[in-house]
């Protein structure tokens, strides 16, 4: 009797893992469904866009006319140096609170900690009028520094760091500084290169975020010559005639390739870096 209900208890697990699978799978297909279309429209004519022929033509041309029709190099170029610029300062700033908040003891530290917390639970679209309004008094409106500024000091990496500092031995703590490490001697030696996988994971989250934010672009350039991606891919894709979904298509991948091509290449350090800092 106790084996049929142990045997019957095996079944029901792997019943489930089964299930789980099955849906895990379901919900990759539904997740890569638009990417496939976008490679599809984009890669041939627009004729068939929305008519699937499996022996249709290919063709470059639409990544042709998508170049020619607005300055996506340019907009590439523009994300590229707000995500470079910022990610930096992102980490130093960063590295800097979560070492204060996580080994040292001052009065109000704890409120300090929790008023930064509270950054995390106010969206950053509710203080769009007031950070435009302090861009504007600084004359940084329409500038690359402008798009990134109000994000340069990110509530979620100080926490993530000040976690993975607490949790690092002592006893290493103690050996720096039997070797003669000061302050900072023990945060850039022993406290950094620990938090190497909490660095990767980050970076990645920002990266990610950032080359994709739309609405403070949009809200604060307004020229080619600051404008990211996501903003000249949102005008190139609201033409007042009929939309061309291969042209949009081919503008999309444009948009896309750098984070996708990145992933692709590093995917197996992707998901270890995540592991290792424990973000699920």
């Amino acid at each position: 009797m106790k084996i049929t209900v142990f045997q019957n208890f095996l079944q029901s697990l792997r019943l489930g893992a089964s299930l789980e699978l099955i849906g895990a799978y379901l919900l990759a297909i539904f997740w890569i469904f638009p990417l496939l279309y976008a490679f599809w429209a984009a890669f041939h004519a627009p004729q068939y866009a929305v008519h699937f022929e499996l022996f249709a033509p290919l063709t470059l041309e639409n990544f042709r006319e998508v170049m020619s029709q607005a300055p996506f190099i340019r907009y590439a170029l523009n994300t590229f140096l707000v995500v470079s610029f910022l990610l930096p300062l992102q980490l130093v700033i960063s590295t800097l609170a979560a070492y204060a908040f996580a080994k040292f003891k001052f009065f109000g530290s704890n409120v300090a900690f929790v008023l930064v917390l509270v950054q995390l639970m106010i969206t950053p679209e509710i203080l769009i009028v007031q950070n435009y309004g302090t861009l504007a008094s600084l004359g940084m409106v329409d500038t690359i520094a402008g798009i990134g500024l109000p994000y340069i000091a990110s509530a979620f990496c100080i926490f993530l760091l000040r976690q993975t500092f607490k949790s690092i031995p002592k006893e290493l703590e103690d050996a720096a500084q039997l070797e003669g490490c000061g302050t900072m001697g023990l945060l850039w030696k022993v406290y950094v290169p620990l938090a190497m996988p909490t660095y990767l994971a980050f970076s990645l989250v920002s990266l990610s975020h950032h080359w994709n934010n739309f609405l403070w672009p949009l809200i604060v350039t307004n020229s080619l010559e600051t404008r990211p991606l996501t903003v000249g891919l949102g005008v190139f894709g609201a033409p007042e005639s009929v939309v061309d979904w291969s042209l949009i298509s081919a503008a999309t991948l444009l948009s896309v390739a750098p984070l996708l091509i990145a992933f692709l290449l590093f995917q197996k350090q992707f998901v270890q870096s995540f592991m290792q800092a424990g973000i699920k």
